[in-house]
C-alpha cells in the first residue's frame, strides 16, 4: 500500500500558503528548521514493525495518554490501520494513525455523527492520533499527513466512507484550531472522556463529512454546535 498523496506539489502548496505557519498542534513554536521545498526533503511512507520502538518514543513524547503495548504492535503491523509516517533523513518526524471501519462499529458515544438512514451500508474513518516532532511543526507536515488520509477515503473505490471523526481534549486549543481549519465540525462534548495522569479530562468529537455524508437533519444540530463552542472554547 503506497500513499497516493503527491508530496512535492503539496509541500509547494503549503509553503506558498499564507496559513502554512499554522499547520500544527503548537502555534507558539518558532521555525526551527527550513521549510521543505521538495519531495526529496520529506517522504511519506507506511509504518512497519521495525518502527515500533521509535513510534513508542514519539507517542510518549507527544501525547498525555498512555497507549498499551498491543496498540503499538497493531499500528505498526496490522494492515487495517492507515499508519502513515512523515520521514526526514530516515527519521520519523510525523505520524498519522487512522482506520476505516463499518458504521455499525462506531462507539456508542459517537453514534449520532451520521444520519441514521446511512448506517446500513457505509463506512467511517477514525483518526486515532496525529502528531509532529516539535522541530518540524508549523511547516505543513500535519496537513500533508491529513491530506493523504483524506485523499485515500475520497477516492472512487471508497465512496461509501461518509465521515471522518476524531476525539480531542477540550483544553487542546491548538489541535482544535488545526482541525477546524481543515473543515472539521464540532459534534459533541464528552465529559470525563480521557484519563490524563490519573485525572479525568473532558473531550470533544469533531467530524468532517465526505462523499455526500451528513449529520442527522434537524434544527438543533447547528444550534448545538454553536452552543458547545460558546461554552467550552470561547
Amino acid at each position: 500500500m503506497v500513499p497516493s498523496l503527491d508530496v512535492e506539489s503539496s509541500i509547494k502548496r503549503y509553503s506558498n500558503s499564507k496559513d502554512s505557519n499554522r499547520d500544527n498542534h503548537d502555534t507558539t513554536s518558532p521555525y526551527l528548521s527550513p521549510l521543505f521545498t521538495s519531495a526529496a526533503d520529506l517522504q511519506l511512507r507506511f509504518l512497519c514493525p521495525s518502527d515500533l520502538d521509535q513510534v513508542k518514543d514519539l507517542c510518549k513524547e507527544w501525547f498525555p495518554i498512555q497507549y498499551p503495548e498491543a496498540w503499538y504492535r497493531d499500528i505498526t503491523s496490522d494492515p487495517r490501520f492507515y499508519s502513515l509516517a512523515a520521514v526526514y533523513q530516515s527519521k520519523l518526524v510525523g505520524l498519522l494513525i487512522a482506520e476505516v471501519k463499518q458504521s455499525d462499529a462506531i462507539n456508542k458515544e459517537d453514534k449520532g455523527i451520521l444520519d441514521g438512514r446511512m448506517y446500513s451500508n457505509c463506512t467511517v474513518g477514525y483518526i486515532l492520533s496525529l502528531g509532529v516532532c516539535s522541530t518540524f511543526r508549523r511547516q505543513g507536515v500535519a496537513s500533508l499527513l491529513l491530506d493523504s488520509f483524506l485523499n485515500h477515503v475520497t477516492q472512487s473505490e471508497n465512496q461509501i466512507c461518509k465521515a471522518i471523526y476524531l476525539h480531542v481534549l477540550t483544553m487542546n486549543s491548538a489541535a482544535i484550531r488545526f482541525y477546524e481549519k481543515h473543515y472539521f465540525r464540532l459534534h459533541s462534548f464528552l465529559p470525563y472522556y480521557y484519563s490524563v495522569d490519573g485525572k479525568c479530562k473532558d473531550g470533544f468529537t469533531y467530524v468532517l463529512y465526505i462523499n455526500g455524508g451528513h449529520p442527522p437533519w434537524g434544527l438543533l444540530y447547528p444550534f448545538l454546535e454553536k452552543v458547545l463552542k460558546y461554552r467550552f472554547i470561547h
